[in-house]
């Protein structure tokens, strides 16, 4: 029966971070079915990452897009593309972005629509009228799925109290076990505490709070810093690099696909958040035993870190905690060892086959009802 259905991803911009990531994964793996029509439509293709043969993209060329690079755009390029869509019966919309575009196409066009939400809600539905938004057209989806429980808990909330509350699951972020190269990276030393940062250079991300915790720590202990990323606050984080002078201990570099390589040899993972869905970088640094340091921001990392049971959590901002924090990490402690441990075996709940079988279910079981 689903062999007779068309599954279309919806992402109208396919950038650098963990949505892509998951995109990229959970489409290969739906495309290893037989019996699965898989097709993406985006207005921007990212080369970055990898795809089956077997996808079918619907694009626009690279040079128009670069005319036309602003989210907004994206959005409506996007959907024109959608449209092919439209008169064929049998089509199931996956959206991994803009939602609330995707669910009026499917409505409009009387298409089963399945939702993924990725951020924290907070972060958006933060006031009456914006609740009562969201409220009803994310009702009006067939599926929804969210990356951890507390998420789940968040929009069984926001639902809870309508007429039309729908299915609502929770799969985690399917990771693969990474297996890192060797590199030769000459800016981290021996006997300094070597933090890393990998992350969108954006408000969300917060590195100006890690920076102003790091420019105290030099002060008093050995330490390099490494932040992989790209974002519209490179210039506002590069000079704050430059103003405080922290060139020779703080190293800023592009968006790297194997950022993994440089995590390897590093000691220490900061996460500054201010708020995240369910970070992919974290779950990565379970199975390479990177001790983590996260802000207690909503939704994902003190999930992952079991509330800080297997690393450790400060408060979103507080740039003095954060300081403190670095400052006492010993990483010959048998504590910190214990939790790099504990940490390294709570790494099955992202199983990448387990978790992405749960999605090819749920779009099965979607079909069936």
């Amino acid at each position: 029966m689903l062999k007779e259905y068309q599954i279309v991803i919806f992402i109208p911009s396919i950038e650098n971070g963990g949505v892509e990531k998951n995109l990229e994964l959970i489409s290969n793996y739906l495309a290893k079915k037989k019996e699965i029509n898989l097709s993406i439509v985006t207005a921007f293709k990212n080369n970055n990452f990898i795809f089956k043969k077997k996808i079918k993209f619907y694009t626009f060329n690279s040079k128009f897009n670069k005319i036309f690079n602003a989210r907004f755009f994206r959005t409506a390029l996007a959907t024109l593309l959608l449209l092919r869509f439209s008169f064929k019966k049998k089509t199931i919309i996956f959206s991994f972005q803009s939602n609330i575009v995707a669910i009026i196409f499917a409505k409009i066009f009387n298409k089963k629509i399945i939702i993924r939400l990725n951020t924290s809600p907070d972060k958006y539905i933060n006031n009456f009228f914006k609740k009562k938004f969201y409220r009803f057209f994310y009702s009006l989806s067939d599926l929804i799925i969210v990356n951890s429980k507390n998420f789940k808990k968040k929009i069984d909330s926001l639902i809870s109290n309508n007429l039309f509350k729908k299915n609502i699951t929770h799969i985690y972020n399917p990771c693969l076990k990474i297996k890192p190269k060797k590199i030769i990276f000459n800016f981290f030393k021996k006997n300094e505490l070597k933090i890393i940062n990998i992350g969108r250079l954006t408000d969300q991300k917060d590195q100006i709070t890690l920076l102003k915790s790091f420019k105290k720590l030099i002060k008093i202990r050995p330490a390099k810093l490494l932040i992989i990323g790209n974002g519209k606050k490179r210039k506002k984080i590069n000079n704050f690099i430059i103003e405080n002078n922290l060139d020779n201990f703080v190293k800023l570099m592009n968006y790297k696909k194997n950022a993994v390589d440089y995590l390897n040899i590093s000691d220490v993972f900061v996460l500054s958040s201010k708020y995240e869905g369910l970070p992919n970088v974290l779950i990565e640094c379970l199975y390479l035993k990177k001790y983590i340091i996260s802000t207690n921001c909503d939704t994902g990392p003190k999930e992952i870190l079991y509330n800080g049971k297997i690393g450790t959590l400060f408060q979103v901002g507080n740039d003095k905690q954060l300081f403190k924090i670095l400052l006492n990490i010993n990483l010959n402690s048998n504590l910190l060892s214990n939790k790099i441990l504990k940490a390294y075996k709570s790494f099955d709940r992202f199983d990448y086959i387990k978790n992405s079988e749960k999605y090819y279910k749920s779009i099965s079981s979607l079909i069936k009802n």
